[in-house]
């Protein structure tokens, strides 16, 4: 098999079958045997299922320890890999179903009937379902196939997944994730954070998302590691682990959190070796009564969907607050000016540009979108920044109206198309201001006829159903009148500097 062939990587690095991989809650282990013969067999099934190389195998489930298995068999079983956000309604999920043709749809058993009415509807040939404690009709299923699979060969450039992200034209993007991208970036990080086998990390990031699946699964795998699996972050339950564990990673979410419990200490801290953050940006007032309370400086690092991980702030070295750090092993960053494409000089503001062999091949079966997104073969990440003089790169802002709330892109105008149908609304803009659990909050401004007799609870009451839970403003305010330009176009740095404050604590 390739040695760019991502479980060929996996299967090298596993230490003794009997080491424990996955720490479940209820305080059993999953051992690197066990997710070695459950992939198999799940793979099994998936062939079994119809399932050939390159084909999709869409997936909407709780994280669970088979999930993790089931993510490994479609690798194995030469599948494209696609995580959907649990949050997604099947509204939402019709759209992905339809755009990715999986040849197989896994779901929760609770929208069973549901899921298999809109995938007969789709063509979408076979359903099996999974629920939150590892059981259903796919691991009813994989229980008759043995736990040995002959994997299917696969190449660097190979397709190992597709995850879906908002762009600027409301429609969403599949972005295509090959052999060679996971693995050159889990490797990269590998070694940039000094994994090893004495590893442990707490893992209670969601599976759909590339910061908990190919971020830190695929560097515990490649390591050799183990991990506390949890399926939600608890703020107190993650401080009674970190006498036992190494490392965690999170969104800033999980250290405002921790930042709000007594029990952080340095003393409870003393076991634990780096702290990393992502997916959103991290206050800096979050990294400095962090680093005050425990003594450790939290490592952010600077990705997105379509590239994994591009840079980050140094293992050894001064992590600092505000910034993203370097470029990884094998990745170039440049900040161009928007207009011309020109490089720009150090300290200069433009359009942030990433090459290496973690950028995305593109976006599925839009090779238009996709020719449009690179610059002389640097990917447009559609992010404004700067490299300053020590080449710590900055994340200034974005030159899209995109929104990053909790790590999740939310583009606005499908929530200003939901809210612009209430009865009573004129029009609507929607924005996102720094937040200091979600890195932005979804921020809904409103203009409303008069004596409609609107409020900021019957906004949120009739959205909810609609959207996931994620998309969803945080806040609704009502305006007279949006802000334009003499184009007549809203101007939404207008309202995001009007807002910027509303949700920030009080001292």
């Amino acid at each position: 098999m390739s040695e760019n062939h991502l479980f060929a990587a996996i299967r090298s690095a596993v230490p003794s079958p009997d080491k424990p991989l996955a720490m479940l809650t209820d305080g059993a282990s999953a051992t690197y045997g066990e997710l070695l013969a459950l992939s198999a067999r799940l793979a099994g099934l998936l062939v079994a299922r119809g399932v050939k190389p390159g084909d999709r195998v869409a997936v909407q489930v709780e994280k669970s320890w088979p999930c993790l298995a089931l993510y490994i068999a479609c690798v194995r079983a030469g599948a494209v890999y696609l995580p959907l956000n649990t949050a997604y309604t099947l509204k939402e999920v019709r759209y992905f179903l339809g755009d990715a043709e999986p040849a197989l749809f896994i779901c929760r058993p609770e929208i069973e009937a549901e899921a298999r009415a809109l995938a007969g509807e789709l063509g979408v040939p076979s359903v099996e379902t999974l629920g939150a404690d590892g059981t259903g009709s796919l691991t009813d299923a994989a229980a008759a196939f043995p736990p040995g699979f002959d994997d299917v060969p696969r190449g660097s450039d190979d397709l190992a997944a597709i995850l879906y992200t908002s762009g600027t034209t409301g429609r969403a993007k599949g972005a295509m994730l090959s052999h060679g991208n996971l693995l050159s970036n889990a490797r990269a990080l590998k070694e940039c954070w000094h994994f090893s086998g004495e590893d442990v990390l707490i893992h209670a990031l969601p599976l759909f998302h590339t910061h908990g699946l190919f971020v830190a699964v695929n560097i515990v795998l490649l390591s050799g590691a183990s991990m506390f699996f949890r399926a939600k972050f608890d703020p107190r339950e993650a401080i009674a682990l970190m006498d036992r564990a190494t490392c965690l990673m999170g969104v800033p979410t999980f250290y405002t959190r921790l930042l709000d419990q007594p029990g952080l200490t340095r003393e409870a801290t003393a076991h634990m070796r780096l702290f990393i953050s992502g997916s959103a940006p991290l206050l800096p007032e979050t990294h400095r009564a962090f680093r005050e309370r425990t003594g450790h400086a939290i490592l952010e690092r600077y990705g997105m969907t379509e590239t994994c991980m591009n840079t980050s702030n140094p293992y050894e070295g001064e992590r600092v607050a505000g910034t993203v750090g370097f470029p990884l092993p094998g990745v170039t960053i440049r900040i161009t000016d928007p207009a011309s494409g020109a490089e720009l000089a150090a300290g200069e503001i433009g359009m942030v540009e990433v090459k290496g062999p973690n950028v995305t091949k593109g976006y599925w079966r839009m090779p238009e979108k996709t020719a449009s997104e690179f610059h002389d073969g640097f990917f447009i990440t559609g992010d404004l920044g700067k490299i300053d003089a020590r080449g710590y790169l900055h994340i200034v802002g974005r030159g899209k109206d995109l929104v990053i709330t909790g790590g999740f892109n939310v583009y606005p105008k499908e929530i200003e198309g939901e809210i612009d149908t209430i009865e009573g609304v004129v029009e609507s803009a929607v924005i996102g201001v720094p937040h200091p659990d979600f890195g932005e909050g979804v921020t809904a401004v409103v203009v409303h006829e008069k004596d409609a007799g609107l409020t900021e609870e019957t906004i949120l009451q009739a959205l909810e159903g609609r959207l996931a839970k994620f998309k969803q403003p945080k806040r609704v305010f009502f305006v007279e009148e949006l802000p334009r330009n003499t184009m007549g176009k809203v101007q939404k740095n207008v309202l995001r500097d009007s807002y910027k404050d509303i949700y920030r604590r009080s001292a």
